[in-house]
């Protein structure tokens, strides 16, 4: 103690340390607290008990706590075994960051002779019942653990002392879930001790200064703002806007330009500051509330202040109770996605954002890349006939809009063709379509947003409905519904290469709308046609029928008739679409592009089966598998004949290159499933002019499938996968 009390006088690191913590001070009740005072500090000791340990002297924990840094300060629970001393308090300083409620210590002493297993776990157990009643408490574990290492117990800790403490070995440690939190330094042996003092330095920088202020402006639907809206949306005259053109384009963008104006001018715009430490049960009229306690506290009037604070804190429980009420009831509710989103809410998960690009000229490399196939194709206009006479070929490798005449339709089609009925979409339609908007989707490129279509539902309907049925007459989409915004998303951490940006395309809220119930109908005459084996963007049809499939091999061929569509307004849906990529502040050249469909786009899923559908196997042996753009090529061989799938294999590189899609070798592996005990080499498949490589397992859609047909290895990968999106449960 004299030596210590001079370090006190002396080192100036002592006096301004806010915790002062000491294992094995041999220390047992004959020795008083007045004996063990210092300055400015107050002591918690925690002696080893005889009985529970089994042993009269040695060990013993004890903190000192800096009076000027917290003096509000609770014993939580004391261990003592002959395994393993453990001593834990709660303290909450005068000041600590907003992400901390508190600070909960924990002092260890493992002894050299104890049982380091059934320590490690008691200790483990304890701190996880401390972390479940405390959850917003920073825990900090120090002490002497000898042989023991809690990396296994609790991984997310994680340990700062990595200088020795007696005899170069590392025994005592500090651990804490915060990486980087301090700055272990190696100090002299207080006394005769054999281990040396370890001074931790804060290094820690608060969640508030790590990133910056996020200020969002958004529009505030008030029920007073609302009816002001629909009261203006209803004194319009829309026959003006369609007297005054004979352009579905311009009729459209003046519509749309209108509606934007009206809610720009009427609906107020708020501005929200977001910092990083928020907590989600923190609302603004809980922001409001603690402003007007402070502003209480700087006015000096304790009875106001009191009021004020009293206030604020009930208003605080009750939030935080509602919020968990909600947090359970995503649980309870028969819904993966809201059992995630409760978890990534408990245990505060947030994936690492792509890092943002602001570089216009590489917008405009995208906008070029992007299309590429818009410089190859050099399709002639597609024929200007009726849509009565237009014929869908599914049979050959790709689609053909072929024109033929109506004789010809009577003898290709099929005995009891579906009657033509010219489609009218009904105003009722429109309307509930809108009121079931999201209203947390971004706005497209012309400015109308879902919160404006859904609390104004009822006035935007007639003039909708006129634009879509007008659409449909002329087999003309508006230019201002073609317009996307394409905002790539990097596919992988490290950036190679313009391909791993993924394209997603922000297109019309209005034209989702318009595609949806486009859709519907759609579906019933496509249905007939669709591949079987495509088991993607179909009701009724999941990635296990996919995979029951093709290990059971129970493939069927369905031979659909010819059916007859209109598909002129799908042309024109296609064609002549604009887009512009969107890299932060920066916007690239506006382009024009006819080939494929934007990622994004309601009707994508179902045009792109279409698209696929001629890509099918030909011969009975050969089974091809298609989930989206995942095919997989399942080849029956007997007696060595490897012909029929090697020609099916040439016919899929074929087909591929015919119709603008390309074959991702790198990808693409091929497994054999040999029961045979001497089974005989063979040769490698060739794809794309370079060998495909030989696997002894691959994963099919999330399923770990291996040449013997077994289910440890994907049963070992989910059971992985458990344990690190479920540890957080423990």
């Amino acid at each position: 103690m004299d030596e210590l009390t001079l370090q006190m006088n002396k080192n100036r690191d002592f006096p301004t340390s806010c915790v002062l913590c000491f294992t094995e001070t041999w220390l047992c009740d004959l020795i008083p607290d007045s004996a063990l005072q210092l300055g400015g500090f107050n002591l918690y000791r925690a002696d080893r008990h005889t009985v529970l340990s089994g042993k009269t002297k040695g060990g013993g924990i004890c903190f000192y706590i800096n009076n000027s840094w917290c003096n509000d300060v609770k014993v939580l629970s004391q261990l003592c075994s002959p395994d393993l001393e453990a001593f834990i308090i709660n303290c909450k300083p005068f000041y600590s960051p907003c992400e901390f409620s508190s600070f909960i210590l924990v002092g260890v002493y493992i002894p050299p002779q104890g049982n380091v297993r059934e320590a490690q776990c008691a200790l483990a157990d304890e701190i996880q019942s401390v972390e479940w009643t405390n959850p917003d408490a920073l825990v900090v574990v120090l002490g002497d653990f000898n042989k023991g290492n809690l990396s296994h117990e609790l991984p997310k800790y994680k340990q700062f002392i990595k200088c020795p403490t007696r005899e170069g070995n590392v025994l005592d440690h500090c651990y804490i879930t915060i990486s980087g939190a301090y700055h272990a330094v190696p100090r002299a042996a207080l006394g005769q001790s054999d281990h040396i003092m370890v001074h931790l330095i804060p290094a820690y920088r608060q969640k508030l200064k790590l990133c910056k202020l996020v200020v969002r402006t958004s529009k505030k639907w008030t029920s007073e703002a609302v009816g002001e809206l629909q009261g203006c949306l209803d004194c319009t005259d829309w026959d003006v806007f369609r007297s005054t053109t004979n352009s579905l384009d311009e009729y459209t963008d003046t519509v749309s330009s209108y509606i934007y104006f009206c809610e720009d001018s009427i609906i107020p715009t708020c501005t929200r500051v977001s910092y990083n430490n928020d907590k989600p049960w923190f609302t603004a009229k809980l922001r409001r509330l603690r402003s007007e306690k402070e502003a209480a506290f700087r006015s000096g009037d304790r009875g106001k202040y009191k009021e004020a604070k009293y206030r604020f804190s009930e208003k605080v429980r009750r939030a935080k109770t509602e919020h968990g009420e909600r947090m359970q009831q995503q649980f309870q509710a028969n819904d993966s996605a809201s059992v995630w989103k409760g978890l990534k809410a408990i245990t505060n998960y947030k994936p690492r954002a792509p890092h943002s690009v602001n570089d216009l000229r590489l917008a405009n490399s995208l906008n070029e890349y992007y299309c590429c196939f818009e410089r190859q194709w050099n399709s002639p206009d597609p024929p200007q006939s009726s849509p009565h006479q237009l014929l869908i070929s599914s049979s050959s490798s790709s689609y053909t809009f072929i024109p033929v005449s109506p004789t010809q339709l009577h003898t290709l089609a099929t005995p009891h063709p579906p009657p033509l009925t010219p489609l009218t979409i009904k105003e009722e339609e429109v309307n509930r379509l809108f009121k079931r908007l999201n209203t947390r989707k971004a706005r497209g490129s012309d400015s109308v947003s879902p919160s404006l279509l859904k609390h104004c539902a009822n006035q935007l309907s007639p003039v909708f409905i006129d634009i879509f049925n007008t659409s449909l007459e002329t087999c003309h989409v508006p230019a201002c519904f073609k317009t996307s915004a394409i905002v790539p998303v990097p596919k992988k951490t490290k950036i190679k290469g313009l391909n791993h940006y993924r394209p997603v395309a922000l297109t019309s809220v209005v034209m989702k709308s318009f595609e949806r119930l486009m859709l519907s109908y759609l579906k019933d005459i496509t249905d007939p046609l669709l591949d079987p084996l495509q088991f993607a963007y179909r009701a009724n049809r999941s990635v296990d029928d996919a995979v029951s499939m093709a290990l059971h091999f129970i493939l069927q061929h369905l031979d659909s008739p010819g059916s007859y569509a209109r598909i002129l307004w799908i042309t024109d849906f296609l064609t002549d679409r604009r887009q512009f990529v969107r890299l932060g502040t920066h916007v690239s050249d506006l382009q024009h592009i006819s080939t494929g469909s934007p990622q994004g786009c309601v009707l994508s899923p179902l045009l792109f089966s279409l698209y696929t559908n001629g890509c099918t196997s030909g011969h009975q042996s050969v089974k091809l598998l298609k989930f989206a753009d995942d095919t997989t090529l399942i080849g029956l061989i007997s007696d060595g004949d490897e012909s029929a799938y090697r020609g099916e294999i040439d016919c899929l590189v074929s087909w591929c290159s015919t119709n603008n899609l390309e074959l991702n070798s790198l990808k693409t592996v091929e497994m054999t499933v040999d029961f045979r005990k001497n089974p005989a080499p063979r040769p490698p498949v060739i794809l794309c002019d370079s060998p495909v490589s030989s696997a002894e397992s691959f994963c099919f859609l999330g399923t770990t499938i291996t040449k013997e047909l077994k289910w440890e290895q994907n049963i070992r990968y989910l059971t992985m996968k458990a344990q690190q999106r479920m540890y957080f449960l423990r």
